[in-house]
């Protein structure tokens, strides 16, 4: 299968300037090199508008929402149009609501898509319990279609939940900043949670779990946010977790296992503000890590067995 390469340089959903310029980065550090390198067949598809961070005090509890629907929209149609022609969308974000666009061109010939969701949050806020406003911390909420979501976004799929809890894996997230509140709001939708600690030392044993726990489905979408990695070791997340992120080790063995799930439907790198990195060599890094985990994946060179 050829993987189709989607830029959507945008912050609209975040803050900080340095999230919009991450597809250029991935690309500068040789991201597209490296995968046909590792014998994949992919093409460069270019991005769509950019949009950068800008402040939204007139709505402080969904700061730009026009333009994150936007953004979703248009991420939404290219990603259905490239599934249509047989493509692998590999996206390079910008922020996380992007994630909503994938999952919204995909469920229109996939219903039963699932989302395995390798990040250091769960993003459950709404705009009703949010404290920043900041609507790439309310991906899975808006996904869920919570009680409080926005339904200019929540609905951008023709349908809610756009996916269901028990097709959604929330994998390596940080536990300690989930809470009671969010933990009884993932359980009652039956997201399927791996921690970071159940992660940590068994990466890729715990992300094939996930795979297996998500079940008989459409497809898998494959959500990888850079905040997920202890920023002690590589600081390019958006929201950083000193201490409390997966090693770059642990992270790229998840990540290979769930692109070597078999049944692959889009995958997508978010949140990395390559304004941390003004020398590139952590963005290097990063790149250095996908192009094993996501070449090796893709290729067959880690399958999980029965996945998909």
């Amino acid at each position: 299968m050829e993987i189709a390469v989607i830029g959507v340089p945008s912050a609209a959903g975040a803050y900080g300037v340095g999230l919009s310029r991450a597809p250029a980065a991935f690309r500068e550090a040789g991201l597209i090199e490296g995968l046909r390198g590792a014998g994949l067949t992919i093409s460069d598809t270019g991005d769509v508008p950019v949009q950068p961070y800008t402040t939204d005090p007139q709505h402080p509890r969904q700061q730009n929402l026009g333009r994150v629907v936007e953004v979703a929209l248009a991420v939404a149609d290219r990603v259905e149009a490239l599934s249509a022609e047989g493509r692998l969308p590999l996206v390079l974000g910008g922020e996380c609501t992007l994630t909503l666009g994938i999952a919204a061109g995909l469920v229109r010939r996939r219903p039963d898509v699932a989302l395995a969701y390798l990040d250091g949050d769960i993003d459950l806020d709404t705009p009703q319990t949010t404290r920043s406003g900041i609507l790439d911390a309310m991906g899975i909420a808006h996904l869920l279609g919570l009680e409080g979501s926005a339904p200019e976004l929540r609905d951008i799929g023709g349908r809610s939940p756009l996916i269901e809890g028990r097709r959604v894996a929330a994998i390596g997230y940080d536990e300690t900043e989930l809470g009671d509140a969010r933990r009884r709001l993932a359980d009652l939708h039956g997201v399927h949670r791996y921690g970071r600690a159940s992660v940590e030392g068994r990466p890729a044993l715990a992300a094939a779990e996930a795979l297996a726990a998500l079940g008989d489905r459409d497809g898998l979408i494959v959500h990888f946010d850079v905040d997920v990695i202890d920023s002690t070791e590589l600081p390019l997340g958006q929201f950083p977790k000193f201490n409390q992120g997966l090693s770059v080790d642990d992270t790229m063995a998840a990540l290979e296992t769930l692109c070597g799930a078999g049944d692959v439907a889009a995958i997508v790198v978010t949140e990395a503000n390559v304004d941390n990195d003004p020398d590139g060599r952590y963005v290097r890094r990063l790149v250095d890590g996908m192009v094993a985990a996501i070449g090796s994946g893709l290729s067959g060179g880690h399958r999980v067995a029965g996945a998909g």
